[in-house]
């Protein structure tokens, strides 16, 4: 691949082409329905992608690191010692990478020495496909490969999230790393975040495509609404608390919702509950439809949840209300919805193979009409989980 030897013939000029050299890949996710439920307890149907990060890397002798990223090369090399990290909330390329070091050794795992690296990703920047969590398990599996460090494909995802929470101050769920570190080609990820028990689901979409919309914009309240957003679930399931021994939003079905509502007292909670709990029960609705090889209700139930992320949880935008709307105007687009943390980003959408050409000349025209703004389409491919490529 161009953009392995892209990669390796930089490393070999930075950092010399002698001694074992490994090359690494993590992809990034795409999320089919499920969205804000991992944090609370429910289910997420992701796939990963055949866009992510790649990287070489060689150990080191001591404790130094040096990397750099084809995609942010005017930063240089960035150099440090794997000793005495400590958290920080700047949120750059590189302190998703130090977060997992860290996290190794808050876990008690030990690093023997540094590495050298070059990586770079071909995920579009700012486009909610989860291009930090694939930074976070691409420094996990090298470093478990480097050092061969006993540490589980699955524990690896819970360590990234454990860094990403604690290191790096966003409080994601755990669906983006899990994905990331557990994916499986042609199949969607159907994830139990309360237990981390999963399952492998072929897509088996014969005449149909996934379709990514990038909407190009990230607007700038994305961070601080991300983390609000937690609060104000937790909020919702404390009231509940109070009349019902529950332990996550996931736990209610719609029946046992409706009956504890009314302990909700703030209207923004019993929102934001209330999205939490239908989401989780759409994700299973989903998944059990899609085993069925029924398309169709699994395109309703992405519909009705972007209208409850429009609505009830408050994370869409008028740019990504714009690409679902136009979409389901379209003859042969299954369903459409916003997918990721919202704010910007993307749209993910189910199109029959004979009408994307018309769904991208469509939906560009009519976004490009109403925002002014160009839009950009991925096919999307259920991918591996992040590793070493031999």
């Amino acid at each position: 691949m161009d953009i392995i030897n892209e990669i390796r013939k930089e490393f070999e000029t930075r950092f010399g082409a002698e001694g074992d050299i490994r090359t690494y890949f993590a992809p990034g996710r795409v999320n089919l329905i499920g969205e804000y439920t991992d944090y609370n307890g429910g289910h997420v149907f992701p796939c990963a992608l055949t866009m992510g990060n790649y990287a070489v890397a060689r150990k080191r002798d001591d404790d130094k690191v040096r990397w750099f990223n084809l995609n942010y090369s005017d930063n240089g090399v960035i150099e440090t010692s794997i000793r005495g990290l400590k958290p920080n909330d700047h949120g750059l390329w590189y302190d998703y990478q130090l977060g997992v070091i860290w996290a190794y050794g808050e876990k008690g795992y030990d690093i023997p020495s540094g590495y050298d690296m070059v990586m770079k990703g071909d995920l579009p920047a700012g486009a909610g496909l989860s291009a930090s969590a694939s930074i976070e398990e691409l420094a996990a599996v090298i470093i478990r490969d480097l050092f061969s460090i006993d540490i589980s494909m699955p524990d690896c995802a819970v360590l990234g999230q454990y860094s990403e929470n604690n290191y790096n101050g966003m409080n994601c769920g755990i669906m983006d790393q899990f994905a990331s570190a557990m994916g499986k080609k042609g199949n969607a990820i159907f994830l139990d975040t309360a237990k981390l028990e999963y399952e492998h689901v072929p897509l088996n979409m014969k005449n149909e495509k996934i379709v990514i919309t990038n909407s190009k914009v990230k607007h700038s309240l994305a961070g601080s609404a991300y983390n609000d957003r937690r609060k104000e679930s937790e909020s919702a399931l404390k009231y509940i608390q109070i009349v019902k021994n529950v332990e996550t939003l996931g736990d209610l079905n719609e029946a046992e919702f409706e009956e504890v509502k009314d302990a909700i007292k703030d209207p923004v909670a019993l929102r934001r509950g209330r999205h939490a709990v239908l989401e989780n029960q759409r994700t299973i609705k989903a998944v059990d439809a899609l085993k069925k090889g029924d398309l169709n209700t699994f395109g309703v139930l992405m519909k009705e949840s972007h209208l409850s992320l429009r609505d009830d949880y408050e994370v869409s935008c008028e740019e990504l209300d714009i690409l679902a709307e136009e979409a389901w105007k379209i003859d042969g687009v299954i369903g459409s919805r916003m997918t990721g943390g919202g704010f910007g980003g993307c749209t993910v959408s189910i199109v029959k193979e004979d009408t994307v050409e018309e769904f991208k000349k469509r939906i560009a025209d009519a976004y490009l009409k109403k925002t002014g703004k160009n839009c950009e389409f991925y096919i999307a491919d259920a991918a591996d989980g992040a590793g070493r490529i031999q």
